[in-house]
């Protein structure tokens, strides 16, 4: 399967910078194609692209989006017939609708079970947003709110105070996309790629607890085979009742499944704050994830407080919580909370500031006035 990723952006922006960090660092060994639609641009340099084994299929002739929508559904079925390449990149004209070219690739990608959209990043010039915003309108505000990322370029020139404001106006065109604040020579095109994919803390919370939930499981069902094998030379009506009894526990078992994991079966407890409950609990159909994306900058002594904070009860039964937030100095702090525990570490630069609670009764209003958000 052919993923397809596009990355608009208005000219000047920093595309081709952002495509060669890519390129060199985020797709190694991917079959790659790169389609650019040339409007008035000066192209990537063709010499690195070949080096790179990366096939350019140039069209000057217009805008994607109006003229060449057609031309467009041809080349790109092209590509993929001649090339069968792992992730065409598509680099739109830095003035077109980026929601046309969305459209266009989409319905490529339905004619062929061998294409899909994966992905469509807008790079936009930190310094210019509010700008960019009043001269350009449709076409700039365009490009923000149909962007599934939106990846700041030159944030590094700006105060934190312009940064925050810059991408509180952003988020008013766009409440949903991951918004890239970190200067780029901070990051390796890995972590962007996270960005641009979409591989949220929530996501990674709830793998872990699904795997945590997997050993249970795993565990549960070791104990039942080695309680049925040491009852497996008594007598037949007793292994009947026995047999009886299984089945009776695990439709118990299958029912609680049903909305939550199961707890142990010799330990009552009816206190949400005790361990027991823990890594216990369905994480997709009892709790909920509230989660928030900021360029703030927190002091350490700010998490801990925060994070001691969680465990009192006045922000719902919380069960888990994670980020990497912009810390001061330049530094960054990673935090991991379960219930009266946490930790606060140093940790590496992320595309932007991530937070993420996990937990059932969520007080959403408490806990962005408790992070401050």
């Amino acid at each position: 399967m052919t993923k397809i990723d596009i990355v608009s952006g208005f000219l000047g922006a920093g595309k081709t910078t952002l495509i060669k960090k890519l390129l060199a660092e985020a797709f190694p060994g991917e079959k790659l194609v790169l389609i650019e639609n040339e409007f008035g641009e000066i192209s990537i340099d063709g010499g690195f692209l070949k080096e790179s084994g990366v096939q350019i299929s140039e069209m000057s002739a217009g805008c994607i989006c109006c003229s060449l929508v057609g031309d467009f559904h041809k080349a790109l079925k092209d590509v993929q017939a001649q090339f069968h390449p792992d992730r065409i990149l598509i680099e739109p004209s830095g003035v077109g609708k980026l929601s046309d070219v969305i459209v266009a690739v989409q319905n490529t990608a339905d004619e062929t079970d061998d294409m899909k959209l994966n992905s469509f990043v807008t790079v936009a010039d930190a310094t210019k947003v509010k700008v960019y915003m009043k001269n350009f309108g449709e076409f700039y505000n365009n490009q923000i709110e149909a962007a599934g990322t939106i990846i700041l370029s030159r944030t590094q020139k700006m105060s934190q105070e312009k940064l925050e404001a810059a991408v509180a106006m952003l988020r008013e065109k766009n409440a949903d996309a991951a918004i890239l604040t970190t200067p780029w020579d901070q990051l390796d095109g890995k972590t962007i790629l996270a960005a641009i994919e979409k591989v949220s803390l929530a996501d990674e919370l709830l793998g872990k607890m699904r795997a945590e939930h997997a050993a249970d499981e795993a565990e549960h069902e070791h104990a039942h085979h080695h309680h049925d094998h040491e009852h497996a030379h008594e007598e037949h009506e007793h292994h009947h009742d026995h047999d009886h009894h299984d089945h009776e526990e695990h439709d118990h078992h299958h029912d609680h499944d049903e909305h939550a994991h199961h707890h142990d079966h010799d330990h009552e407890c009816d206190d949400p704050n005790c361990s027991c409950h823990h890594h216990h609990h369905h994480a997709d159909e009892v709790f909920t994830s509230w989660g928030k994306e900021t360029p703030k900058v927190f002091a350490q002594a700010d998490i801990e407080r925060i994070l001691t904070a969680l465990d009192s009860g006045d922000y719902g039964k919380i069960l888990r919580a994670k980020g990497i937030v912009n810390g001061e100095g330049g530094k960054w702090i990673e935090f991991d909370f379960v219930p009266e525990e946490h930790e606060v570490r140093a940790g590496h630069p992320d595309y932007t500031g991530r937070l993420c609670v996990i937990g059932a009764e969520l007080q959403e209003d408490k806990l962005s006035q408790l992070f401050g958000l």
